[in-house]
């Protein structure tokens, strides 16, 4: 979302800037970097994995990487749609915006199945014993439905994002356009609502302006030093250049909110700290950074991956990946 203008960037929302880290920027990604949207990252063994929005019969595209630096093409995780997508979303034709975590024993994907523009999508469920397609024990299988909502829902279920509390229970943040990004609580087993008819809680939202609507989509939830942190896109992707998407942050002592940013600013009031913005104006390469995924890896470091469109290759979504390091006042910093 938004990071083009700090006009543009303070007229859109209260959120603050936080000052780019002065230290080295990180190493030059290389392989199969396009076409990346909305990306999300995990390790398996020694090897990193990607999954990001599918494209043409390719559901949900993969890459792979021993050194998160070089990265290779993968199969996707599906060549067609499960049976009951078409029946939920009619219309629908791909996979977007999927999340990955290890769960149970088994690697479980969530993923977003929608048309452009309508809140009448789906969120589904596959999982596996793992992420290695050279393994004997590697395949797919779809779970099924986990969430639906429908045009007379005042939410999209979109983006979806699993997370663990301090308690041990089960979550499930999604959400985008509409009235914003929700939470919902998993059974611990099936990972799916622990009780359907649950209203979901709210935890960002951006006040719609006169002229039209303040998007705010793709959560991504972080536990960490006693906090919870959530990551969020603010305005538009897909868009190539144009594309004004940044993310922000904000965080709170419990997973159901109130999220803060740094100075305060209130989540549900469109606030929070700017995370990931574009290039300065007098670079202005990779434009829209934004739907942030996060590896917390076994060496203790932190990353964020993302998408940005690439001015110098015709606007292409790419894959990019930050370290991030953790300042004194107990907030990330991505050194992008």
């Amino acid at each position: 979302m938004s990071a083009v203008a700090l006009a543009a960037l303070t007229s859109a929302t209260h959120a603050q800037v936080v000052t780019p880290s002065e230290s080295s920027p990180p190493a030059q990604l290389t392989g199969d970097l396009v076409p990346t949207h909305d990306p999300v990252i995990a390790r398996d063994g020694d090897t990193y994995y990607v999954f990001s929005t599918g494209h043409g019969d390719r559901l949900v595209e993969t890459k792979s990487s021993k050194d998160l630096l070089h990265w290779t093409a993968g199969p996707p995780v599906f060549t067609r749609m499960p049976d009951w997508a078409p029946k939920a979303v009619p219309g629908t034709g791909g996979m977007w915006a999927p999340d990955i975590s290890f769960v149970n024993g088994r690697w479980r994907l969530y993923y977003s199945v929608s048309t452009f523009g309508s809140n009448r999508s789906a969120i589904g469920m596959a999982t596996n014993a793992t992420l290695d397609p050279a393994s004997p024990a590697f395949r797919w299988r779809d779970e099924g439905l986990v969430v639906q909502s429908m045009p007379s829902d005042d939410f999209n279920a979109i983006d979806p994002n699993f997370v663990v509390d301090a308690q041990g229970r089960h979550w499930l943040a999604l959400g985008s356009f509409w009235t914003g990004i929700k939470l919902f609580e998993l059974d611990r087993n099936t990972g799916k609502p622990a009780d359907p008819k649950a209203k979901p809680y709210s935890i960002a939202r951006r006040p719609a302006p006169a002229g039209g609507p303040a998007p705010v989509e793709a959560p991504f939830i972080i536990p960490h030093g006693g906090f919870y942190y959530l990551l969020v896109s603010y305005d538009y992707c897909c868009k190539g250049v144009n594309s004004t998407y940044y993310t922000v942050i904000g965080r709170s002592e419990s997973i159901t909110g109130p999220y803060l940013g740094k100075d305060g600013s209130k989540l549900m009031e469109g606030g929070g700290t700017i995370f990931l913005r574009a290039d300065l104006q007098e670079k202005q390469r990779f434009r829209g950074p934004g739907h942030a995924g996060w590896l917390h890896d076994k060496d203790g470091r932190d990353y964020v991956v993302y998408h940005a469109y690439d001015r110098e290759k015709n606007g292409a979504p790419t894959l990019r990946i930050a370290p991030v390091r953790w300042g004194a006042d107990g907030w990330p910093v991505a050194d992008y």
